[in-house]
Protein backbone atom coordinates (compact mmCIF):
# COMPACT_ATOMS: atom_id res chain seq x y z
CA UNK A 1 0.00 0.00 0.00
CA UNK A 2 2.98 2.66 1.22
CA UNK A 3 4.57 1.76 -2.50
CA UNK A 4 1.08 2.51 -4.67
CA UNK A 5 0.91 6.09 -2.45
CA UNK A 6 4.23 6.65 -3.06
CA UNK A 7 4.14 5.89 -6.57
CA UNK A 8 0.61 8.00 -6.98
CA UNK A 9 2.72 10.82 -5.70
CA UNK A 10 5.14 10.45 -8.10
CA UNK A 11 3.03 10.34 -10.93
CA UNK A 12 1.01 13.60 -9.51
CA UNK A 13 5.07 15.70 -9.29
CA UNK A 14 5.83 14.38 -13.08
CA UNK A 15 2.52 15.72 -13.91
CA UNK A 16 2.68 18.93 -12.37
CA UNK A 17 6.03 19.64 -13.37
CA UNK A 18 5.02 18.69 -17.40
CA UNK A 19 2.03 21.80 -16.57
CA UNK A 20 4.59 23.77 -15.54
CA UNK A 21 6.63 23.26 -18.48
CA UNK A 22 4.48 23.50 -20.79
CA UNK A 23 2.74 26.95 -19.18
CA UNK A 24 6.51 27.98 -19.30
CA UNK A 25 7.02 27.27 -23.41
CA UNK A 26 3.61 29.42 -23.76
CA UNK A 27 4.88 32.06 -21.51
CA UNK A 28 8.29 32.10 -23.53
CA UNK A 29 6.22 33.08 -27.04
CA UNK A 30 4.42 35.74 -25.51
CA UNK A 31 4.86 38.97 -27.78
CA UNK A 32 5.57 37.31 -30.88
CA UNK A 33 3.26 37.52 -34.04
CA UNK A 34 0.07 35.96 -34.08
CA UNK A 35 0.64 32.79 -36.71
CA UNK A 36 -2.79 33.87 -38.12
CA UNK A 37 -1.22 36.72 -40.37
CA UNK A 38 1.20 34.10 -41.82
CA UNK A 39 -1.78 32.34 -43.05
CA UNK A 40 -3.77 35.42 -44.36
CA UNK A 41 -0.53 36.56 -45.77
CA UNK A 42 0.01 32.91 -47.70
CA UNK A 43 -3.92 32.94 -48.86
CA UNK A 44 -2.97 36.18 -50.55
CA UNK A 45 0.02 35.09 -52.04
CA UNK A 46 -1.31 31.70 -53.56
CA UNK A 47 -4.73 34.12 -54.76
CA UNK A 48 -2.15 36.01 -57.43
CA UNK A 49 -0.40 32.69 -58.11
CA UNK A 50 -3.66 31.32 -59.56
CA UNK A 51 -4.64 34.73 -61.62
CA UNK A 52 -1.41 34.66 -62.76
CA UNK A 53 -1.77 31.15 -63.94
CA UNK A 54 -5.24 32.02 -65.43
CA UNK A 55 -7.17 29.20 -63.21
CA UNK A 56 -9.75 32.15 -61.79
CA UNK A 57 -10.70 35.55 -63.22
CA UNK A 58 -9.71 38.76 -62.46
CA UNK A 59 -13.08 38.97 -60.92
CA UNK A 60 -12.76 36.72 -58.76
CA UNK A 61 -9.30 37.71 -57.96
CA UNK A 62 -10.50 41.12 -56.53
CA UNK A 63 -12.88 39.74 -54.37
CA UNK A 64 -11.04 36.82 -53.03
CA UNK A 65 -8.02 39.27 -52.05
CA UNK A 66 -10.58 42.14 -50.79
CA UNK A 67 -11.84 38.97 -48.43
CA UNK A 68 -8.26 37.84 -47.38
CA UNK A 69 -7.23 41.69 -46.83
CA UNK A 70 -9.57 42.39 -44.50
CA UNK A 71 -9.16 39.23 -42.61
CA UNK A 72 -5.35 40.14 -42.27
CA UNK A 73 -6.31 43.69 -41.13
CA UNK A 74 -8.87 42.13 -38.45
CA UNK A 75 -5.97 39.75 -37.03
CA UNK A 76 -3.32 42.40 -37.09
CA UNK A 77 -5.74 44.84 -35.17
CA UNK A 78 -6.18 42.17 -32.43
CA UNK A 79 -2.90 42.05 -30.13
CA UNK A 80 -2.58 38.38 -28.28
CA UNK A 81 -2.92 38.99 -24.47
CA UNK A 82 0.29 38.34 -22.53
CA UNK A 83 0.77 35.19 -20.97
CA UNK A 84 0.73 35.54 -16.78
CA UNK A 85 4.55 34.75 -15.49
CA UNK A 86 3.93 35.57 -12.32
CA UNK A 87 6.31 32.86 -10.10
CA UNK A 88 3.25 33.08 -7.63
CA UNK A 89 0.90 31.51 -10.21
CA UNK A 90 3.84 28.50 -10.56
CA UNK A 91 4.21 27.77 -7.14
CA UNK A 92 -0.16 27.58 -6.54
CA UNK A 93 0.03 25.37 -9.04
CA UNK A 94 3.03 23.24 -8.11
CA UNK A 95 1.10 23.40 -4.01
CA UNK A 96 -2.65 22.01 -5.89
CA UNK A 97 -0.72 19.26 -7.64
CA UNK A 98 1.41 18.08 -4.13
CA UNK A 99 -1.89 18.73 -1.72
CA UNK A 100 -4.16 16.18 -4.09
CA UNK A 101 -2.49 12.76 -3.35
CA UNK A 102 -1.85 13.90 0.08
CA UNK A 103 -5.81 14.84 0.45
CA UNK A 104 -7.02 11.75 -1.62
CA UNK A 105 -4.63 9.55 0.86
CA UNK A 106 -6.01 11.42 4.35
CA UNK A 107 -9.46 10.53 2.48
CA UNK A 108 -8.57 6.99 2.15
CA UNK A 109 -7.25 6.70 5.70
CA UNK A 110 -10.87 8.09 7.28
CA UNK A 111 -13.67 5.88 4.76
CA UNK A 112 -11.22 3.18 3.39
CA UNK A 113 -9.50 0.16 4.69
CA UNK A 114 -5.73 0.54 4.75
CA UNK A 115 -5.33 -2.54 6.72
CA UNK A 116 -7.42 -4.89 4.61
CA UNK A 117 -5.35 -7.27 2.72
CA UNK A 118 -5.70 -7.74 -0.75
CA UNK A 119 -8.03 -10.27 -2.15
CA UNK A 120 -6.78 -11.35 -5.69
CA UNK A 121 -9.65 -13.29 -7.72
CA UNK A 122 -8.18 -17.08 -7.73
CA UNK A 123 -7.85 -16.59 -4.34
CA UNK A 124 -11.54 -15.01 -3.30
CA UNK A 125 -12.99 -18.49 -6.14
CA UNK A 126 -10.88 -20.61 -3.61
CA UNK A 127 -13.02 -19.25 -0.56
CA UNK A 128 -16.27 -19.25 -2.44
CA UNK A 129 -15.51 -22.63 -3.68
CA UNK A 130 -14.61 -23.98 -0.09
CA UNK A 131 -17.72 -22.38 1.75
CA UNK A 132 -21.04 -23.12 1.82
CA UNK A 133 -22.57 -22.26 -1.31
CA UNK A 134 -25.77 -21.43 -0.09
CA UNK A 135 -24.44 -18.48 1.83
CA UNK A 136 -22.83 -17.28 -1.28
CA UNK A 137 -24.50 -14.21 -3.56
CA UNK A 138 -25.63 -15.27 -6.66
CA UNK A 139 -22.59 -12.76 -8.21
CA UNK A 140 -20.18 -15.21 -6.46
CA UNK A 141 -21.88 -18.12 -7.20
CA UNK A 142 -22.07 -17.44 -10.72
CA UNK A 143 -18.09 -16.45 -10.73
CA UNK A 144 -17.99 -19.91 -9.00
CA UNK A 145 -19.45 -22.03 -11.82
CA UNK A 146 -18.12 -20.23 -14.50
CA UNK A 147 -14.49 -21.66 -12.86
CA UNK A 148 -16.78 -24.81 -12.75
CA UNK A 149 -17.17 -24.92 -16.69
CA UNK A 150 -14.27 -24.17 -17.32
CA UNK A 151 -12.75 -27.45 -15.47
CA UNK A 152 -15.81 -29.37 -17.14
CA UNK A 153 -16.25 -27.59 -20.54
CA UNK A 154 -18.52 -31.06 -21.94
CA UNK A 155 -21.36 -31.02 -19.01
CA UNK A 156 -24.40 -29.40 -20.31
CA UNK A 157 -25.53 -29.42 -16.61
CA UNK A 158 -22.46 -27.15 -15.98
CA UNK A 159 -23.63 -24.57 -17.85
CA UNK A 160 -27.44 -25.20 -17.06
CA UNK A 161 -26.69 -24.24 -13.36
CA UNK A 162 -24.07 -21.83 -14.70
CA UNK A 163 -27.31 -20.01 -16.68
CA UNK A 164 -29.15 -20.09 -13.21
CA UNK A 165 -26.71 -18.28 -11.68
CA UNK A 166 -26.27 -15.61 -14.09
CA UNK A 167 -29.80 -15.32 -14.28
CA UNK A 168 -30.24 -14.66 -10.50
CA UNK A 169 -27.34 -12.73 -10.79
CA UNK A 170 -29.62 -10.34 -12.82
CA UNK A 171 -27.23 -10.70 -15.90
CA UNK A 172 -29.99 -12.48 -18.74
CA UNK A 173 -27.38 -12.25 -21.55
CA UNK A 174 -24.77 -14.41 -20.21
CA UNK A 175 -27.54 -16.75 -19.06
CA UNK A 176 -28.39 -17.03 -22.58
CA UNK A 177 -25.17 -17.39 -23.56
CA UNK A 178 -24.05 -20.58 -20.60
CA UNK A 179 -27.74 -21.86 -22.37
CA UNK A 180 -26.44 -21.80 -25.76
CA UNK A 181 -23.62 -23.62 -25.02
CA UNK A 182 -25.47 -26.17 -23.37
CA UNK A 183 -27.45 -26.88 -26.09
CA UNK A 184 -24.48 -27.29 -28.41
CA UNK A 185 -23.38 -30.01 -25.46
CA UNK A 186 -26.66 -31.93 -25.45
CA UNK A 187 -29.08 -30.26 -28.42
CA UNK A 188 -31.73 -33.45 -27.36
CA UNK A 189 -32.53 -31.82 -24.23
CA UNK A 190 -36.08 -30.32 -24.12
CA UNK A 191 -35.17 -28.51 -20.85
CA UNK A 192 -32.37 -26.41 -22.30
CA UNK A 193 -34.21 -25.42 -25.13
CA UNK A 194 -37.22 -24.13 -22.78
CA UNK A 195 -34.68 -22.31 -20.30
CA UNK A 196 -33.64 -20.69 -23.17
CA UNK A 197 -36.89 -19.45 -23.85
CA UNK A 198 -37.73 -18.64 -20.62
CA UNK A 199 -34.61 -16.36 -20.27
CA UNK A 200 -35.05 -15.03 -23.33
CA UNK A 201 -38.85 -13.91 -22.09
CA UNK A 202 -37.25 -12.60 -19.12
CA UNK A 203 -34.55 -10.54 -20.98
CA UNK A 204 -37.06 -8.96 -23.26
CA UNK A 205 -39.39 -7.16 -19.95
CA UNK A 206 -41.58 -10.77 -19.54
CA UNK A 207 -43.01 -10.20 -23.39
CA UNK A 208 -42.55 -12.81 -26.03
CA UNK A 209 -40.24 -12.54 -28.81
CA UNK A 210 -39.60 -14.78 -32.12
CA UNK A 211 -36.29 -15.76 -30.64
CA UNK A 212 -37.96 -16.85 -27.52
CA UNK A 213 -40.62 -18.29 -29.25
CA UNK A 214 -38.08 -20.37 -31.39
CA UNK A 215 -36.33 -21.80 -28.99
CA UNK A 216 -39.91 -23.02 -27.38
CA UNK A 217 -40.59 -24.61 -30.23
CA UNK A 218 -37.53 -26.59 -30.52
CA UNK A 219 -38.39 -27.76 -26.58
CA UNK A 220 -42.02 -29.52 -28.47
CA UNK A 221 -39.99 -30.77 -31.39
CA UNK A 222 -37.80 -33.06 -28.42
CA UNK A 223 -40.45 -33.06 -26.21
CA UNK A 224 -44.25 -32.21 -27.33
CA UNK A 225 -45.67 -32.43 -23.81
CA UNK A 226 -43.05 -29.77 -23.03
CA UNK A 227 -45.21 -27.60 -20.05
CA UNK A 228 -43.97 -24.09 -20.19
CA UNK A 229 -42.81 -24.09 -23.98
CA UNK A 230 -46.77 -24.85 -24.65
CA UNK A 231 -47.98 -22.53 -22.21
CA UNK A 232 -45.68 -19.71 -23.52
CA UNK A 233 -46.18 -20.17 -27.32
CA UNK A 234 -50.12 -19.96 -26.59
CA UNK A 235 -49.94 -17.02 -24.62
CA UNK A 236 -47.85 -15.55 -27.92
CA UNK A 237 -50.68 -16.31 -30.07
CA UNK A 238 -53.29 -14.44 -27.56
CA UNK A 239 -50.84 -11.36 -27.60
CA UNK A 240 -50.23 -11.51 -31.48
CA UNK A 241 -54.55 -11.38 -31.60
CA UNK A 242 -55.18 -14.92 -32.46
CA UNK A 243 -57.18 -15.49 -29.09
CA UNK A 244 -59.30 -18.15 -29.78
CA UNK A 245 -55.93 -20.52 -31.01
CA UNK A 246 -53.99 -19.33 -27.85
CA UNK A 247 -56.95 -20.46 -25.53
CA UNK A 248 -57.61 -23.49 -27.18
CA UNK A 249 -53.69 -24.33 -26.89
CA UNK A 250 -53.93 -23.55 -22.86
CA UNK A 251 -57.21 -25.54 -22.60
CA UNK A 252 -55.34 -28.49 -24.08
CA UNK A 253 -52.49 -27.90 -21.84
CA UNK A 254 -54.64 -27.53 -19.23
CA UNK A 255 -56.28 -31.48 -19.96
CA UNK A 256 -53.16 -32.72 -20.03
CA UNK A 257 -52.45 -31.49 -16.40
CA UNK A 258 -52.63 -34.02 -13.83
CA UNK A 259 -56.13 -33.53 -12.06
CA UNK A 260 -53.99 -32.76 -8.73
CA UNK A 261 -51.43 -30.19 -10.55
CA UNK A 262 -51.80 -26.73 -8.90
CA UNK A 263 -51.14 -25.15 -11.78
CA UNK A 264 -54.51 -26.08 -13.05
CA UNK A 265 -56.23 -23.62 -11.61
CA UNK A 266 -53.74 -20.44 -12.32
CA UNK A 267 -54.43 -22.13 -16.05
CA UNK A 268 -57.73 -21.56 -15.61
CA UNK A 269 -57.52 -18.29 -14.09
CA UNK A 270 -55.16 -17.22 -17.42
CA UNK A 271 -57.78 -18.51 -19.35
CA UNK A 272 -60.63 -16.07 -18.04
CA UNK A 273 -58.64 -13.59 -17.89
CA UNK A 274 -57.45 -13.36 -22.02
CA UNK A 275 -61.59 -13.92 -22.43
CA UNK A 276 -62.13 -10.84 -20.43
CA UNK A 277 -59.20 -8.89 -21.53
CA UNK A 278 -57.78 -7.31 -24.44
CA UNK A 279 -55.37 -9.01 -27.15
CA UNK A 280 -52.51 -7.72 -25.17
CA UNK A 281 -53.28 -8.85 -22.31
CA UNK A 282 -52.04 -5.89 -20.36
CA UNK A 283 -51.68 -4.04 -16.91
CA UNK A 284 -52.69 -5.75 -13.89
CA UNK A 285 -56.09 -7.74 -12.60
CA UNK A 286 -59.50 -5.91 -11.68
CA UNK A 287 -60.83 -6.44 -8.21
CA UNK A 288 -62.17 -9.68 -8.34
CA UNK A 289 -59.73 -11.47 -10.45
CA UNK A 290 -56.45 -10.11 -8.00
CA UNK A 291 -58.41 -11.58 -5.06
CA UNK A 292 -58.85 -14.55 -6.84
CA UNK A 293 -55.07 -14.76 -7.47
CA UNK A 294 -54.52 -14.07 -3.63
CA UNK A 295 -56.54 -16.81 -2.69
CA UNK A 296 -54.76 -19.37 -5.13
CA UNK A 297 -51.09 -17.87 -3.77
CA UNK A 298 -52.37 -18.77 -0.25
CA UNK A 299 -53.25 -22.06 -1.40
CA UNK A 300 -50.22 -22.65 -2.38
CA UNK A 301 -48.62 -21.18 0.54
CA UNK A 302 -50.33 -23.66 2.40
CA UNK A 303 -50.35 -26.73 0.73
CA UNK A 304 -46.35 -25.84 0.72
CA UNK A 305 -46.70 -26.09 4.72
CA UNK A 306 -47.13 -29.31 4.42
CA UNK A 307 -45.14 -30.61 1.21
CA UNK A 308 -42.28 -28.48 2.55
CA UNK A 309 -39.90 -30.73 -0.46
CA UNK A 310 -41.51 -29.22 -3.49
CA UNK A 311 -39.12 -26.80 -4.27
CA UNK A 312 -40.61 -26.11 -7.83
CA UNK A 313 -43.70 -24.46 -5.60
CA UNK A 314 -41.33 -22.54 -3.63
CA UNK A 315 -40.10 -20.85 -6.60
CA UNK A 316 -43.54 -20.49 -7.71
CA UNK A 317 -44.70 -19.02 -4.10
CA UNK A 318 -41.83 -17.02 -3.64
CA UNK A 319 -42.35 -15.29 -7.63
CA UNK A 320 -45.83 -15.17 -6.70
CA UNK A 321 -45.41 -12.88 -3.93
CA UNK A 322 -43.16 -10.72 -5.70
CA UNK A 323 -45.60 -10.09 -9.07
CA UNK A 324 -48.13 -9.42 -6.12
CA UNK A 325 -45.39 -6.72 -4.94
CA UNK A 326 -45.52 -8.42 -1.48
CA UNK A 327 -42.09 -8.01 -0.24
CA UNK A 328 -42.68 -9.36 3.36
CA UNK A 329 -44.37 -12.24 2.47
CA UNK A 330 -41.63 -12.75 -0.50
CA UNK A 331 -38.64 -12.45 1.93
CA UNK A 332 -39.96 -14.85 4.50
CA UNK A 333 -41.11 -17.70 1.74
CA UNK A 334 -37.16 -16.81 0.64
CA UNK A 335 -35.61 -17.92 3.74
CA UNK A 336 -37.83 -20.72 4.56
CA UNK A 337 -36.74 -22.07 1.39
CA UNK A 338 -33.36 -21.44 1.18
CA UNK A 339 -33.09 -23.30 4.73
CA UNK A 340 -35.05 -26.23 3.35
CA UNK A 341 -32.98 -26.43 0.62
CA UNK A 342 -29.78 -25.68 2.02
CA UNK A 343 -26.55 -27.23 0.16
CA UNK A 344 -28.46 -26.79 -3.07
CA UNK A 345 -26.88 -24.25 -5.01
CA UNK A 346 -29.47 -24.69 -8.29
CA UNK A 347 -32.75 -24.01 -6.49
CA UNK A 348 -31.02 -21.64 -4.28
CA UNK A 349 -30.39 -19.64 -7.99
CA UNK A 350 -33.99 -20.42 -9.00
CA UNK A 351 -35.49 -18.92 -6.26
CA UNK A 352 -33.44 -15.88 -5.78
CA UNK A 353 -34.10 -14.99 -9.56
CA UNK A 354 -38.03 -15.88 -8.65
CA UNK A 355 -37.38 -13.53 -5.75
CA UNK A 356 -35.72 -10.55 -8.34
CA UNK A 357 -39.59 -10.70 -10.80
CA UNK A 358 -40.70 -7.16 -10.55
CA UNK A 359 -44.41 -6.18 -9.51
CA UNK A 360 -47.04 -6.42 -11.49
CA UNK A 361 -47.98 -2.29 -12.35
Amino acid sequence: MIAFWAATGLLAAVAAVLVLLRAARAASAVGSEDPTLAVYRRQLAEIDDLAQRGLIGEEEQRTAHAEAGRRLLSAADHTAADWSQDPKDRRIALAAAALAPIAALGLYLVIGSPGYADAPLHKRLTAWRNADLQTLPPQALAAVLRQVTKERPNDPEAFRYLALAEGAAENPSQAGRALRHAITLAPQRADLWELLGQSLVSENGGQPSPEADNAFREALKRDPKAISARFHLARSKVIAGDKAGGIADWRALMADLPANDERRQTLAQTIRDAQAETPAMAGAPAGGQLEMIRGMVASLAARLEGQPDDAEGWVRLVRSYAVLGETAKRDAALAQARKQFAGKPAIQAELDAAAKTEPMK
